[in-house]
């Protein structure tokens, strides 16, 4: 196979191997959800083709964040930060084709999810969610060593992608006068929807109990998205749940997570969209599926009036998961995007 020039440096593929599960207080709801949870490496060529590092970020408070970084190791970094109760495995699709074009792609895992750890106090505020986001992005930003060493400086432009959960930590860190130089919101605003935001918060409630077969979380998701197609296996919900000592299969994420008062939430949302009309040199696009609850014609429309600068791709066909539902459309809107506002060197 023939390597392209711009990675042949230091790089480290990702190992099929397993590590023990995050500890959590003993004889606690959490710790008997733990006890029987192990965590998976996949091998880098699963999702992405060969060339990807798979990277550790400690945070402040300990938690160790697992991410995959790849893609031009001195290209315009892309951070993709996906939706509560998903993984980074949601953004393979979307890694890839932007790794393939020439970006830089650190893909994580939110604290409580995935294979990321999770707090020890299972409490997760929109505030902590920023502060790893920032901490991802001062460390990713110092160099490249999370993809290997090359001759060349790394392009410190950097573009955030946040999908739902990821998205509102965006809209918080710009909030807290962050600055990237684009920002896509996946399916979320500052004036989200409450009936939708309800319903999805519902549909992950309805799992904690887990489910008796892998097929019957397929059930699970197909009830909630009917208009999505269904896969012919159930292999990609394999990357999302993990069964137990007691046979059954869970979300892998920390119950925790929902834990969230939706009013709060949405008056929380509502106070960033003064930060973001102010911010008046940061590009934004806003990607939606038409199907969507939580962004809705009414949502868009008064997010436009604030914000008459706003982009909107409108995705049909898709719902809130719009990089599930339409991954063709949504890495194309993207990519429109940011070729305009972080053009590679080579198209300057």
């Amino acid at each position: 196979m023939r390597v392209p020039v711009f990675l042949l440096a230091d790089i480290n593929i990702a190992q099929h191997r397993r590590l023990a599960a995050p500890t959590s207080p003993t004889g606690s709801p959490y710790a008997r959800l733990q006890s029987a949870l192990s965590i998976e490496i996949h091998d880098a060529q699963e999702c992405y083709g060969p060339f990807m590092s798979r990277v550790e970020y400690r945070q402040d408070d300990g938690v160790r964040l697992v991410a995959d970084v790849t893609g031009h190791p001195t290209g315009p970094r892309i951070i993709l930060a996906h939706g509560g109760g998903q993984t980074r495995h949601s953004w393979a699709g979307a890694a890839r084709h932007l790794a393939d074009t020439g970006y830089r792609v650190i893909n994580y895992d939110a604290r409580g999810h995935g294979e990321s750890d999770w707090s020890k106090d299972h409490k997760y505020s929109t505030a902590r969610r920023w502060i790893d986001m920032r901490q991802i992005l001062d460390a990713s930003g110092a160099g490249n060593a999370e993809i290997g060493r090359t001759q060349s400086p790394p392009d410190e432009r950097v573009a955030i992608v946040g999908a739902s959960m990821g998205g509102a930590t965006a809209l918080f860190g710009v909030s807290q006068g962050y600055r990237p130089d684009a920002l896509i919101l996946v399916d979320i605003a500052p004036n989200s929807n409450r009936e939708g935001m309800e319903r999805v918060r519902t549909f992950m409630a309805s799992g904690l109990g887990g489910y008796a077969t892998l097929d019957e979380a397929a059930e699970a998701v197909a009830a909630y998205n009917p208009s999505r197609p269904r896969p012919l296996g159930t292999t990609g919900l394999r990357k999302n749940l993990r069964r137990h000592a007691n046979g059954r299969w869970y979300w892998h994420w920390d119950p925790g997570t929902i834990d969230v008062e939706i009013d709060a939430e949405r008056q929380l949302m509502a106070s960033t969209m003064d930060a973001i009309v102010q911010a008046k040199e940061l590009p934004v696009l806003l990607v939606r599926g038409l199907q969507s609850e939580i962004v809705t014609d009414c949502t868009v429309a008064e997010f436009r009036s604030r914000l008459p600068r706003l982009e909107v791709a409108d995705v049909g066909g898709a719902g809130h998961m719009v990089a599930g539902d339409r991954n063709d459309a949504f890495n194309s809107a993207v990519l429109e995007f940011l070729r305009r506002q972080l053009p590679l060197p080579t198209q300057s």
